[in-house]
């Protein structure tokens, strides 16, 4: 009797520490999606706090005018999807050549490779901003799509190393075997390497995906004069809707509000929640997968 108290006793604290956790990260979006459903009345009504007295969808109307939503949401997805596949490329490739190949000062480069990633993005900024100039790739998408497509994008050290730790995992025979069959290096990357590296590549694409869809400062840097993406828009989200919607004679009319803010930020991160849950199963068994165990 007393074991299965204890038993209960203890399933009890789990689920209520989960349950706390789960409200923590949930909080600001349950907030985020009822603030924006809020119309003025309820916003300045002080007995409103969660549900809106009535939805009102005029703020996303709002916000959609202001991030000019349509080609910004384009412009997101070609400058954070295109890098992201390159990246993982480049990655998958690196990660396969340090695993299955011999080479001159083989450890010296895994080693650079570790140091690059310790390195913080500020203090390269300048000297990549030197040399795309330099080229004349200033405001344009390549700063960003040439070193995804290098194995240089955006923390491309951990890619390198997920794809490397489970190219080397799995047993050498396979490789060997195909070798036998006639199978070049290029054959064996593409059918027997590669395919078995789904939840890798699926890891890649999904982190890489969202951290180019969230990088606003070097973007901004390199090629922000000509492209503007969701987050950039929602970055200068306050002069956009002031050169909108005026308020010359000092109403209250037209200001801006927490519920447009809401709403402005809520339909930037969507584009994320509807890409995960596209990929979520894939996502969840590549993170249960540890690849095969090798000789």
């Amino acid at each position: 009797m007393k074991r299965l108290i204890f038993s209960y006793a203890q399933k009890g604290i789990i689920y209520v520490l989960l349950l706390i956790l789960g409200f923590v990260y949930l909080y600001p979006i349950i907030f985020m999606v009822t603030t924006s459903l809020m119309d003025m009345e309820d916003l300045v009504n002080p007995t409103v706090k969660w549900i809106p007295t009535s939805l009102y969808f005029g703020n996303f109307a709002i916000a959609l005018k202001v991030l000019d939503y349509g080609k910004s949401l384009l412009a997101s997805l070609a400058m954070a999807g295109l890098p992201a596949i390159f990246q993982t490329i480049s990655c998958a490739l690196i990660g396969y050549g340090f695993a299955r190949m011999e080479f001159p000062l083989k450890g010296l480069w895994f080693a650079m490779l570790i140091f690059s990633f310790l390195l913080p993005a500020q203090v390269t900024m300048i000297p990549k901003y030197i040399m795309f100039n330099a080229y004349g790739m200033i405001n344009t998408p390549l700063p960003s799509l040439l070193p995804a497509l290098l194995g240089q994008g955006i923390r491309s050290t951990i890619f390198v190393l997920i794809f490397y730790q489970f190219f080397h995992s799995y047993p050498k025979s396979m490789d060997e075997a195909a070798q036998i069959d006639g199978a070049n290096t290029w054959t064996i990357f593409l059918r027997i390497a590669l395919p078995m590296s789904i939840p890798s590549i699926v890891v890649s694409l999904i982190f890489s995906f969202v951290w180019y869809w969230n990088e606003t400062y070097l973007s901004g840097i390199f090629f922000g004069r000509v492209i503007q993406t969701l987050p950039m828009k929602l970055q200068a989200f306050v002069d956009s809707y002031s050169r909108l919607y005026p308020t010359s004679d000092g109403s209250t009319v037209n200001a801006l509000n927490e519920s447009i803010r809401m709403a402005g930020t809520l339909l930037t991160i969507i584009p994320l929640i509807i890409f995960y849950l596209i990929l979520q199963k894939q996502f969840v068994e590549s993170i249960d997968r540890t690849g095969i165990t090798g000789e």
